[in-house]
């Protein structure tokens, strides 16, 4: 009976968070403000369906739902809802919250149609940790602040464009200036990668308990390393260098890039992380 009824809350969630994705489609291109009233409370309350699931999902299972590739995914897109609407009521930036829950449902879409993996959850309940918890939350949380800092590169590269063509009108106004789009998207770097470093060596101590046989050239660890690497450059760019503008906003583009194919594709080729594919 559980199971049915977080089936259909899950359901809800995800038909309320595809309308709200759609109502914010329209108001970007009609600036339509009621579409954007409307969607913000469809995502609102898509935000208290999520909260509600994971907090029943964490009465039901005993502990935090991070452990596998299909309880990851449903809280990497909760951290994206919260993110974007946090920072849409604080800093009051148009858009910001169409291009992260773009983003965030299509996370949802490949939650919902992935297939449920039996051994990696009777895997799950085997390994785990407090150390192996606060490992694999702090990475979603860091990949949370990456996804944001690409979405506002992404609304600097369109204003960037308005800017260049000289298209003057309500969406060139509604979207924040460029200094302020570069401003937050470096600021949610500076977030993220000290929490990836620290996620890092959590996860390497874990291992090193744990997995005492584990091979450290594992896709997984060195995917991992090369996004902080990455992300380190467009740090080093920005504050040694004093690189701006659109050079970094591309490298910045660039480097999510990474992180997708981290997360997704190289947990697939993971001998390490076998429990979280």
């Amino acid at each position: 009976m559980f199971d049915i009824y977080m089936t259909r809350l899950h359901e809800l969630t995800v038909i309320l968070y595809a309308f709200s994705v759609l109502l914010y489609f329209i108001d970007f291109l009609h600036n339509n403000r009621k579409a954007n009233k409307v969607a913000f409370w469809l995502l609102a309350f898509v935000w208290v369906l999520q909260t509600l699931f994971l907090f029943l999902y964490m009465l039901e299972t005993g502990r935090f739902p991070v452990l596998t590739i299909f309880e990851g995914l449903y809280f990497y897109a909760w951290v994206l809802i919260t993110l974007s609407l946090g920072i849409n009521r604080l800093l009051r930036v148009d858009f910001i919250v169409f291009f992260t829950n773009v983003l965030g449902f299509i996370i949802m879409a490949i939650h919902t149609f992935a297939p449920v993996q039996v051994e990696s959850q009777v895997m799950a309940q085997k390994l785990v940790s407090e150390l192996l918890l606060i490992h694999i939350t702090m990475a979603i949380l860091s990949y949370g602040a990456f996804s944001l800092s690409f979405v506002f590169s992404v609304l600097y590269m369109i204003q960037y464009d308005l800017l260049k063509r000289k298209k003057w009108g309500k969406r060139l106004v509604r979207i924040a200036d460029l200094s302020k789009l570069e401003h937050m998207s470096y600021v949610l770097n500076v977030i993220g990668v000290p929490m990836l470093i620290l996620s890092l060596i959590l996860g390497m101590q874990w291992a090193y308990i744990k997995v005492p046989n584990m091979h450290w050239y594992d896709m997984k660890v060195i995917g991992s390393f090369v996004v902080l690497t990455v992300y380190s450059i467009y740090l080093y760019l920005r504050v040694a260098k004093g690189l701006f503008g659109k050079s970094l906003a591309l490298w910045n583009l660039a480097s999510f890039l990474i992180v997708l194919i981290n997360f997704f594709l190289f947990g697939k080729l993971s001998t390490f992380h076998f429990w979280y594919t």
